[in-house]
Parts: structure tokens; sequence; C-alpha cells
């Protein structure tokens, strides 16, 4: 089937009148979009939760750390009486 055949078919049945849907299966649809969507937030806010977390983390551990600073030579020791 090449692409105007197919799109062809396509147009075909997008024209044609909706088959009928068992009523039972509207409310399991609106119950298992529901759900989706509240584990999709929350999963989208416990994202942010764990992203703001380890920004906080990172920043304690650099106010502490300081790893910017170049630590002292160890290399000679200290000269005295001079």
């Amino acid at each position: 089937m090449n692409r105007a055949e197919s799109e062809a078919a396509v147009r075909r049945m997008l024209e044609q009148t909706p088959p009928q849907v068992p009523p039972e299966l509207y409310p399991d649809a609106v119950r298992r979009g529901t759900r989706m969507l509240r584990r999709r937030t929350a999963t989208r806010r416990a994202g942010w939760v764990l992203l703001w977390a380890a920004a906080v983390a990172f920043t304690v551990w650099a106010l502490t750390v300081r790893p910017w600073v170049e630590p002292p030579s160890q290399t000679t020791p200290p000269v005295s009486g001079w």
C-alpha cells in the first residue's frame, strides 16, 4: 500500500460514523485517566522535590568543604627562625 492509498484509507475511516461504544466503557476510561493524571502529577512533584533536595545538599556540601579553595601546600616544611 503506497502513501496515497494509506491516506485515502485513513480518510475513509475518519469519515465513517463512530462505532457504538459500550456504556460501561466511559466510566472505566475516566477512572483510569484520572488515576494516570494523579500518578503523573505525583511523579512530577516527587521529581521536583528530589531536584530541590539535591540542590540544597550540594549547596551545603560546597559551603562546608569549599572545594574552590586551594589546599595548603604540604611539600615543604614551614620556615621558622628567620
